[in-house]
């Protein structure tokens, strides 16, 4: 069983009791969040797919952590012009653990 649902403008698979990262969200650690935006849902029989999302069909999650993923580092470089600019980046994540997908 698996449904593919849209979070923080991005879609993401998820099935029950996996955890799953996704860009931040503005909720407390501990609460559990409740996402309607079902794009796909698949049981093991049968795979119905929403336009664009699916009525009766919700993703249970809890919100487990939030933190911030590895550095990026972002390079910039003219040759032959002594242009160079180096910057890094770390973006924020939350991350869910899937509790039931009803439907």
């Amino acid at each position: 069983m698996y449904a593919v649902v849209q979070l923080a403008g991005k879609q993401f698979m998820m099935k029950p009791e996996e955890r799953v990262k996704v860009p931040l969200l503005d909720v407390e650690p501990g609460s559990v969040i409740k996402c309607e935006d079902v794009l796909v849902y698949a049981d093991g029989k049968d795979v119905r797919v929403g336009r664009p999302n699916l009525d009766g069909i919700s993703v249970t999650a809890e919100v487990l952590e939030h933190g911030r993923d590895k550095k990026i580092i972002v390079f910039k470089m003219k040759r032959r012009k002594g242009y160079r600019r180096k910057k890094g980046h770390r973006q924020g994540y939350t991350l869910l653990k899937v509790k039931e997908i009803s439907g």
